[in-house]
């Protein structure tokens, strides 16, 4: 097991919660944070400790994603008009590795990233292989022919873990996908409550 995939359920553990609602989480069968402790460590958080969570969580859910990477993505949402956490929200559902995942290409976020860095990703005919890269709406991304026959990408495909949202158009016989706006904060599928407007009052304190 790889260092990312078992940190992955260390960040559920930690939260206490299945955020990307998949049947493996060890929260399915222990709600509590890892540790000798964990089972007494549940206090009542500060306002502090209560943003910092939504920030985490939020953050953890899209992956690899560096805090750096995080706060530069907040940054140009606060620089946006209208409401910062939809746009961050807005920001964060753009990326090319987002797009993957919620077009059902691969079965995590974490899977997205490395589909992508490896160039299995094509966006408008032309490859890209950067997971940040911002979709536009309209933009048709698809897996590469030579990629389409992986067992990674036919098994996620035929999985009903996950609904594709109304704001991505697919066809699953082309393995291709249409990225046709941003989605407002309530149309994102999230397995657990996300919330973006904690995060922003966590990085404007």
């Amino acid at each position: 097991m790889s260092k990312r995939h078992s940190a992955k359920y260390k960040i559920d553990r930690r939260m206490g919660e299945n955020i990307w609602g998949r049947p493996k989480s060890p929260v399915n069968k222990r709600a509590y944070p890892p540790g000798q402790h964990g089972q007494n460590r549940r206090g009542k958080l500060s306002d502090f400790g209560t943003q910092l969570r939504a920030k985490q969580k939020l953050k953890g859910y899209y992956g690899n994603i560096t805090e750096k990477q995080f706060r530069k993505t907040y940054d140009q949402a606060t620089r946006m008009k209208g409401d910062a956490s939809e746009n961050l929200i807005g920001l964060l559902e753009r990326r090319l590795d987002a797009v993957v995942y919620r077009s059902k290409f691969v079965p995590t976020v974490f899977a997205a990233r490395q589909f992508v860095n490896h160039g299995h990703v094509l966006v408008n005919g032309k490859k890209v292989n950067i997971p940040s890269y911002r979709c536009k709406e309209g933009d048709v991304i698809e897996v590469r022919e030579k990629s389409r026959t992986m067992a990674l990408v036919l098994e996620a495909l035929e999985s009903s873990e996950r609904e594709i949202p109304d704001y991505i158009s697919v066809d699953p016989k082309a393995m291709q996908a249409t990225f046709a706006r941003t989605p407002s904060f309530d149309e994102v599928p999230y397995p657990v409550q996300m919330e973006p407007n904690l995060t922003v009052e966590f990085y404007s304190r």
